[in-house]
């Protein structure tokens, strides 16, 4: 009788994937606990470690253009700073300007105002610092005839002491007519008081640029007729008042000034 050997049949384990499968998820468990923490961030070391470094970057040359530390503050650029120093510099320049014109008009009213009462002028010929400058006021019968345009020889004087005071300065100096609000009479040359103001400041201004010699850039004439009254046209005495001629030594640019040229 032969012996008939018998393999017995191996046992297949179907469930063997559920243990790779369990250790997958088991690393991917793992693996978002880790990112979790790392995400998870200490505020307060956070911040000891910015300032930490910040200090340090800020006590250094940064090699950035236009950063400081780490804390995303701009500095300056070279151009910035430039334009900050020329921008002071300007000022500066302009109030230096400013002082000196201001010196210069002290000192012109103060040498006007000696003269003025030196010669015993003080009835025909006044100076005051106003808002828009030095403010020299003229009678207008001390200059002119009634109803004329043409200086007196007894104006001289105190036009060529004005003239001798005028180059030194770096303004424009504004010459202005006024008149009263009296009609001229039927005998004048001129047709009214604009014509008449307009032609008594321009006489100014030639006695000035002729006379004296002195470069005409520097003036500007105006006449203003009985447009700007000093005090109310009601009397004899103050329709006197009221025609004069202003040489006025500008302390701004005169842009807004109306100007006409001999």
């Amino acid at each position: 009788m032969s012996r008939r050997s018998k393999k017995k049949e191996e046992h297949v384990n179907h469930e063997r994937w559920l243990i790779t499968y369990a250790d997958l998820i088991t690393l991917l468990l793992v693996f978002f606990i880790i990112m979790y923490a790392m995400s998870k961030i200490d505020v307060e070391k956070y911040t000891v470690l910015s300032q930490t470094l910040n200090l340090q970057f800020a006590s250094g040359d940064s090699i950035l253009e236009k950063g400081k530390g780490i804390s995303g503050q701009l500095t300056p650029i070279d151009g910035d700073a430039e334009d900050k120093d020329k921008d002071k510099t300007n000022e500066n320049k302009e109030e230096q300007e400013n002082i000196k014109k201001e010196k210069e008009l002290e000192d012109l009213l103060r040498k006007i105002n000696t003269y003025v009462k030196e010669q015993n002028l003080q009835t025909q010929v006044s100076a005051t610092n106003t808002n828009r400058g030095v403010a020299i006021t003229l009678n207008d019968l001390f200059l002119f005839d009634l109803g004329k345009a043409d200086l007196k020889p007894a104006s001289f004087p105190i036009l060529q002491k004005l003239a001798s005071l005028f180059p030194t300065l770096d303004s424009t100096i504004s010459i202005e007519g006024h008149t009263d609000n009296l009609p001229l009479s039927s005998g004048s040359q001129l047709i009214d008081n604009w014509g008449l103001s307009g032609a008594r400041s321009l006489s100014v201004l030639r006695y000035f640029k002729n006379t004296a010699g002195l470069d005409d850039s520097k003036f500007i004439t105006t006449g203003y007729g009985d447009t700007k009254p000093k005090v109310p046209n009601d009397s004899d005495e103050n329709r006197a008042k009221n025609r004069r001629v202003e040489i006025i030594v500008l302390r701004n640019d005169p842009t807004q000034d109306t100007t006409t040229k001999p």
